[in-house]
């Protein structure tokens, strides 16, 4: 039975880390490669309090295909024989990754510490916090080590 592997994907460098890590320690597996558009982001600057245009959602979807197409390229150059699939949702960041992980039977979770930063992360708390927490599979949790 081939393992199903859940990369989160977001422009940190934490979800490259998680990507590279998830093809080199599950190699063979069925990865999926998730990227959510949460709705908060679309909309509102919360460090501003100001609202964004109309064209924030289009331009959302268009962000998100090219961190797709960076994700593909990042398993094109590992050495992984690795089934990989991307996929971007709509939603809340932690909940939809936690479902997704539900509704595909995935058999483990990788996510990066955090994507954001400053008040918007301490405002809306830690996705990969809760990912952990609601999680019925084990997660990984990527880090990136700071120098001093």
């Amino acid at each position: 039975m081939t393992t199903r592997v859940l990369v989160a994907f977001d422009e940190s460098t934490q979800a490259n880390i998680a990507l590279r890590y998830a093809l080199s320690t599950h190699p063979g597996a069925e990865i999926h490669v998730l990227h959510v558009n949460d709705p908060e982001e679309w909309y509102r600057n919360e460090d501003l309090n100001e609202f964004y245009p109309e064209d924030s959602y289009e331009k959302s979807l268009e962000a998100a295909e090219s961190l797709l197409e960076r994700a593909e390229g990042i398993a094109r150059e590992s050495d992984a024989d690795a089934d990989v699939r991307t996929v971007s949702l709509d939603g809340d960041a932690a909940s939809t990754i936690v479902t997704y992980a539900e509704d595909h039977d995935v058999d483990h979770i990788v996510v990066g510490s955090h994507g954001r930063e400053g008040l918007v992360r301490y405002l809306l708390g830690s996705v990969a916090e809760h990912v952990v927490r609601r999680s019925h599979v084990p997660v990984t949790v990527i880090r990136e080590e700071r120098s001093s």
